[in-house]
């Protein structure tokens, strides 16, 4: 009983940290943000951010996050992810680092253009 318990909380802590929303972000319109005051993040993996690049970014997968958040300069921060999980994972780990981030645009590969989704659970809509 006690095992199922333990395996329990360990699924949902696990499920939480990846599938639910993050409160206080929302997508913002790249056209939209004072490039001179935020800094924008890419963190699709390099197959996705070379096939569709989006100008003026810095290009760190979120898989090499923890490893380079040093290059990272302190300022707010727009994360340009390629679904929800990258997005849920990407806000938590730079809040967990002390960044602030302020917003985030969902670029869609396989139609090569950008999809902007709001972060929450209504129906998702174009920015």
């Amino acid at each position: 009983m006690e095992f199922l318990l333990l395996m329990t909380i360990i699924l949902t802590f696990v499920l939480y940290k990846r599938y639910f929303p993050v409160s206080g972000v929302h997508c913002i319109n790249l056209k939209d943000l004072d490039l001179d005051k935020i800094k924008v993040i890419d963190i699709r993996d390099y197959n996705e951010s070379h096939n569709n690049p989006v100008e003026g970014t810095m290009n760190i997968p979120i898989s090499y996050l923890n490893r380079n958040v040093n290059e990272i300069p302190n300022s707010d921060l727009h994360l340009i992810v390629s679904n929800l999980l990258e997005k849920n994972i990407g806000i938590r780990f730079f809040r967990k680092k002390g960044f602030c981030v302020v917003g985030y645009t969902i670029v869609n590969s396989k139609h090569h253009h950008l999809f902007l989704k709001e972060n929450s659970l209504k129906i998702g809509t174009k920015c």
